[in-house]
This record gives C-alpha cells, structure tokens and sequence, in this order.
C-alpha cells in the first residue's frame, strides 16, 4: 500500500511539472492542484486564451508523459462530440514516439508468459521489430510447425504504469467536476471512464485476437476481405501471435501504381468492407487508418491490429443510417425526430434553435457536389451543433465517427473522386428497408404486445407500491402543467393500446379454447348455422392486422 502510495506521488508530480512546463500552471492554481506562488505568469493566461494553442501545448505534455498519456490522447482525438475542434485537431497529431524495446525485455516477456525458451516456441524471430508502438513491438518469426507469423509482445511494466495514470486522471476529472461548471456540463469523469476501458482493454492481447475472429467470421465469404488468423497456443493477454500478411500498406500509392494495383477498385472494396461491418453487422474495425489495412494480390484489403473495435445495437444502426438518409436528402426535421428517438433531447432543448442550427449546417453544403462532400465532416459539423444544445451523443456512434473520418482520409489518398457519402446511402436504406419487412413487423409487433402485457401484470404490485410511498410521505410531486395536455394524450394512447391488446389476447385465448374443445367433444364448429370460428379466426386476425398498423403509424416500432 505504501509503494502504491509513493508511485502516484511520484506520478502525480511528474504529471503535475509536465503541465506547469506547458504552459497550464495557471489553470492548475485556479482548481487548487498547484499553489499560485509557484506558477509562472509567462505563457499561462495569454496562451490559455488560444484554443489551439492549447491543443498544441496539450499535445506536447502528453507526449512528454508516455504511453499512457499518448494512448489517452489518441483516443480523446476522436471525441467531436464533447471536445473543441481545435483540441482534437492537436491531438489527432499525436504519434506513438515510442522507444523500442530492447529484444532481451521482449524475449523475457514471451518466455515468461509461456514458461518455455524461444527455441522452443519459434523456429527463429527476429530481434529487429516491423513496428513500435506506445503499448507494444511486433516481430516476424517463424513456428516450428513453419507457419510465418508476426508475434506482438507487451512493453514490460507497462500494465501497473497505466493503472497508475488512469487512477491519477480519474482522480483529477473528479476534482474538476467539483470546482468547474464546464466539467460538469461535458461530464469529463464519464469521459474519463470510457477512455480508461477503451484503453485496458486495448491492454489485452486476448481480447484483441478474440476481435479479430469475429470480424474474419463475419466477413468470411467475402473474398476479397482478409483478417489475419490467430494463433491461440501463443497468445496470451500480453503476447499475440498472429499470421503475418504479406503486401503493401494501403498508404503507398507509388508502390500501389507501379505494382498494377487497381485503386479505385481497392477504395471500393475497403469501403464496402467497412460499410457492411457498421450497418450489416454492427461489429467493425475503428481505427482504420493506413498503417492497419494493407493491400494484397487482386486487390484484397486485409486489415490489421484489432485493438479498438466497437459494436453498435440494431437500434442505434437504424438510427445512424437515418442520420446518413436525412443528411443525403436534407431533412433536418427527420434529423430531429431521429434524435428524440434516441433519447438524446432533453426536455430543456430548444428544438426550434436545434432546427436552425442543423438548417445552416445543411445550407453550409447543399449547393456541393454529393461527390465533394464529406460524410465525416458533416457528422462532425452535428456533433458541433448537438454539443452546443447540450445534447450527448451515444459513444457507439461517436466511434463509428471516428472511423468514418479516418476512413475517409484513406480512401481519398486512393481515389479522391471517391464520395463515402454516396457510398454509404444505399447501405442505409437497406437497412431502413429491412425494418419493414414482413417478418420484422411481426416480430417488433409481438415484442411489444408481449411488453404491454408485463405492464399490465406488473401494474397492481406497482400501483401498491407507490400508493404506499405516497402515504408514508416519500414521494413529492412536481407537475410541469405546460406540457400536460400531451402528456394525458400520451397516457391515454397507451391505455387504448393496453386494452385492446388485452382484448385481443382475451379474444384469441377463448378462440383457441372452442377449437379445441370442439376437437375434443368431435362436435361441429357450426352455431346457429353460422361457423363461429372460422368467422371468430378471421376476426382475431383483423384485429392483429388493425394493431400492426396502429403501431407502425404511431412510429414506435
């Protein structure tokens, strides 16, 4: 405990003069971190004043800190949602500037993790690294077996050094939010969390081959889509051995061209990839950017490192591809509906100020070529305006933001005719398409009349509950009249479509009890010279079509 102690001292210190030196010393004193007598005025309130040269001294500290400040950085880059463009454009600059690891660290980490010696593991590896990175170095190598791989090994110490720095940072979010109105308003301990788990799981080299199946699995009868396979008896959560892809980063255009290489060909395809594992599958690469995608014989796109991938529910899919169909025809009213269906409008938002705003970001680009636009911009022209109406943008779609953006950058190197945009929109409406297929209505339609009915049963037990709370005193009551009209409007669709979803499931049951008390008693269906179940089944299922299409024109599926 003591040890731990004098390690986040020692940190905290460093952390601390790294920050006076760049410049933030008065911004230290002014949440109470530093003293004011030790901070030096020069280049403290003037240099603060410039956001970009904020950005610039804030990329300099962290990259005098380390792996982990660097890694945090990194991925703070991609945060358009909650960050001024002129920070993230600073930290999208940062590179790893990682040391290389002395191959006698390297060889110690694989034979400690599997308590054997290189030469018995490995036919050879190298001692030279393919590449160095803040986390990690890659090595060719060979297996006994003669398969040639690439074996990624952790830098040693590094894991306790990152908890130190998650713990300190955490701690200093916190301080921030208890002193600064603007940490509260981003909710920078949130931000901080997602960071931290984007980055301990970046820490685990099994979680990271683990990503690497799965997008090989699900993009596996496309044959020009390549992931590399990994080799599970010499991977650990700080060794990954992996197959080592052969061809020529996707970055090397001169190389690409005198090779022979189709580029508008391998846009098209590294398009089409990334595109059906955002709106197809909902699993996909999110760090796309040259250095990870090479290219191979007959134009095939192979990607690599698997370390950030992200996952996106069938809901929020549906919602981004009606974002990209509003954004291609226009329709910033769509844009709006689309975001209070996610929940992301508060009750305090000025929806009309909202339309405006998304009104002149539209004018910004109506008169431009579909061809010129560019989708990423666009979505980072919404997060500008949906953060300035304190709106908070769901992280899985920040993260495919961000893969758009790096995505577009590599595409355009390789064909810059090449429109993402247009690309894009058919994807989206297939998808959109897709949820009005027959068999998605009937299975959204049954969800939710098997939802009203769990209201219905929960409703006494709840009732009592609160009824309970009132009488004890627990509860109070603060009605907001301006907008109860709506509100009793709403209650009473609900109610309407509680009780006729139980007369219809009341219906159906003693239906089904005739048909199959008749069968038992073997007695005709005919009452009254009238066949009362035939005409009974054809009734129940009017009202099952009568429900679907209430349901589908309350646009609540």
């Amino acid at each position: 405990m003591l040890g731990k102690g004098l390690r986040h001292t020692r940190r905290y210190r460093e952390i601390i003069n790294a920050l006076i030196k760049h410049g933030f010393g008065y911004f230290l004193s002014q949440i109470g971190l530093t003293d004011r007598g030790t901070v030096k005025k020069k280049g403290s309130t003037e240099e603060n004043k410039n956001m970009r040269s904020m950005g610039k001294q804030l990329r300099l500290t962290l990259q005098e800190l380390g792996p982990t400040a660097i890694k945090l950085g990194q991925i703070a880059s991609t945060r358009y949602d909650t960050l001024p463009e002129e920070i993230t454009a600073e930290l999208e600059k940062l590179q790893d500037h990682a040391p290389i690891i002395d191959f006698a660290n390297v060889q110690n980490t694989i034979e400690s993790e599997f308590d054997d010696s290189l030469d018995h593991l490995f036919t050879f590896i190298s001692s030279a690294p393919l590449a160095t990175a803040s986390i990690g170095q890659v090595h060719a190598a060979q297996l006994l077996t003669g398969e040639d791989v690439a074996v990624k090994v952790q830098r040693p110490g590094l894991k306790p050094q990152m908890e130190t720095d998650l713990e300190i940072v955490a701690g200093i979010a916190r301080l921030l939010e208890e002193r600064m109105a603007w940490a509260q308003h981003y909710r920078l301990t949130d931000i901080v969390d997602e960071l931290a788990m984007t980055l301990r799981n970046e820490l685990d080299y099994l979680i990271e081959g683990r990503n690497a199946e799965h997008l090989a699995e699900q993009s596996g009868h496309h044959i020009y889509t390549k992931f590399p396979e990994i080799y599970w008896d010499f991977t650990t959560e700080k060794v990954l051995t992996m197959e080592n892809i052969s061809g020529i980063k996707v970055s090397e255009i001169e190389e690409l061209d005198e090779k022979g290489y189709d580029r508008k060909l391998i846009a098209k395809r590294l398009s089409d990839a990334m595109l059906r594992q955002i709106l197809d599958y909902g699993f996909f690469h999110a760090d796309p950017h040259s250095g990870n995608i090479f290219v191979m014989p007959q134009n095939t796109i192979a990607f690599l490192d698997f370390g950030e991938t992200a996952r996106i529910s069938e809901k929020l899919k549906r919602h981004f591809a009606a974002i990209i169909v509003n954004l291609y025809q226009g329709e910033t009213d769509a844009m709006i509906k689309t975001f209070t269906k996610m929940d992301i409008i508060e009750e305090d938002t000025d929806t009309e100020a909202l339309k405006r705003d998304l009104d002149q970001l539209h004018q910004r680009y109506e008169n431009v070529k579909v061809r010129n636009l560019s989708l990423g911009q666009i979505i980072t022209g919404i997060f500008s305006v949906v953060n300035h109406h304190h709106i908070k943008i769901p992280t899985e779609i920040v993260m495919i933001s961000k893969a758009v953006l790096t995505l577009e950058g590599v595409l355009g190197r390789l064909d810059p005719a090449f429109s993402l945009m247009r690309a894009a929109e058919p994807y989206a409406r297939k998808l959109l398409q897709k949820r009005y297929h027959p068999r998605e209505l009937l299975r959204n339609s049954l969800a939710e009349i098997g939802e009203n009915i769990d209201i219905l049963t929960d409703m006494p037990r709840d009732l009592k509950d609160v009824m309970t709370a009132v009488k004890r005193g627990r509860i109070g009551l603060d009605i907001n009249v301006k907008h109860v009209s709506q509100i009793m409007r709403r209650l009473d669709k609900i109610t309407n479509r509680i009780t006729f979803s139980i007369l219809m499931l009341a219906f159906s049951i003693i239906m089904a009890g005739l048909i199959i008390g008749y069968a038992v008693l073997g007695k005709s269906t005919i009452i009254w010279d009238l066949p009362i179940i035939e005409i009974g089944a054809v009734v129940a299922m009017l009202m099952f079509i009568l429900m679907v299409i209430m349901i589908i024109r309350s646009n609540r599926m």
